[in-house]
């Protein structure tokens, strides 16, 4: 009898990757949803035995629907697969119930060993109708990879390798500061460089901003990066970092932009070079401002690209009253070479 298997994660290049990565001689039918609200209809419906659950979703989070599938005892094994890997999240959700919990992108190795670990799956059972029916959901995944890929399937996998690369920064930062890193669903738009500073403008609308900003460079793949930081909430960032008192305040403000934005940045283009298989070269990061309007700051760099491919990342500690945002900035004509080793690295890894 074919084990129900659902996959719940927001992003559909996620949700087919962990398709692929399915042992083939494991008998299964595979589901899938886009958010835990719709994860918990099909898991009472009986269609996940096996939950294979995102933390980073829309409408409801993978926190919250652990805390209803332990409330209501429904009949599931959760493995969390998550780009955000902090050690506080980890034990959370396994308080909370889940079996385990796997780094994006998938170590098949990994996963094996979970599955065989708890005797999900033995390794040796014959898929004897996943051929047809029940194998529906991995043959349409690794057909989904082979057709042509619309802009929108694009911008999708760019989210999904940007939240895993979110997920290392966050690990970074958490361990630096001992504390929880929030971490959201990145925004990714390609847009005209003329819209930028109206785009980057919706980011933060304080009136007075810092922002650090780093270039960085590889393969045919160029772009900047910029941690941008309210000034009313500077000083709770120095107090975390717990600096030794100096006679200027402002020198300690600048070091822990400085520092902040380092961690972010470098933690953030490891996890990308990790996906893409290039290794970046960075410039050393350049302070564009202090205390000023976000327009100003902006004003000179990277207009002179046509189409511009914007991430945008809101990190915050919320047991401090800190945010801060870190914006990843690609040329548009880098898409198409950051499109084709993303398949080719996933299609590697399978």
């Amino acid at each position: 009898m074919s084990t129900p298997i659902l996959i719940c994660d927001d992003s559909g290049f996620a949700r087919r990757q962990m398709a692929r990565s399915i042992p083939d001689s494991w008998d299964v039918e595979v589901s899938f949803a886009e958010h835990g609200k719709d994860a918990l209809t099909q898991i009472r419906e009986g269609k996940g035995d096996v939950l294979f659950l995102d933390l980073n979703m829309p409408v409801m989070d993978g926190y919250e629907t652990m805390e209803i599938i332990r409330k209501e005892d429904l009949p599931c094994l959760v493995i969390v697969v998550s780009g955000d890997v902090q050690e506080k999240a980890r034990e959370r959700m396994l308080a909370l119930g889940a079996i385990d919990f796997i780094r994006k992108p998938i170590d098949n190795a990994k996963l094996m060993h979970i599955l065989t670990s708890y005797g999900i799956y033995s390794g040796d059972s014959l898929a004897t109708g996943r051929a047809s029916q029940n194998n529906t959901g991995k043959a349409s995944a690794t057909a989904k990879s082979k057709a042509v890929v619309t802009e929108e399937e694009k911008l999708d996998a760019y989210r999904e390798m940007v939240n895993v690369a979110m997920g290392r920064a966050g690990e970074d930062l958490a361990k630096l500061l001992g504390e929880f890193i929030d971490l959201p669903i990145p925004n990714v738009n390609l847009i005209e460089s003329n819209e930028l500073s109206m785009a980057v403008a919706d980011i933060n609308r304080s009136d007075r901003v810092s922002a650090v900003s780093k270039g960085f460079v590889s393969e045919g793949i160029s772009g900047e990066a910029l941690v941008i930081f309210n000034d009313t909430k500077s000083q709770n960032i120095v107090e975390l970092l717990k600096y030794a008192p100096s006679a200027s305040s402002e020198n300690l403000e600048l070091e822990a932009l400085m520092d902040v934005s380092n961690i972010l940045i470098g933690a953030c283009l490891n996890g990308l070079s990790e996906q893409l298989a290039v290794a970046f070269s960075h410039t050393h990061p350049v302070l564009l401002g202090q205390h000023q309007g976000l327009s100003t700051l902006l004003s000179d760099n990277v207009h002179q690209w046509g189409k511009v491919m914007a991430v945008e990342i809101g990190y915050a500690i919320k047991a401090k009253d800190i945010s801060f945002d870190l914006l990843l900035l690609f040329p548009g004509d880098a898409m198409n070479q950051i499109n084709a080793r993303l398949m080719n690295t996933d299609r590697e890894r399978q």
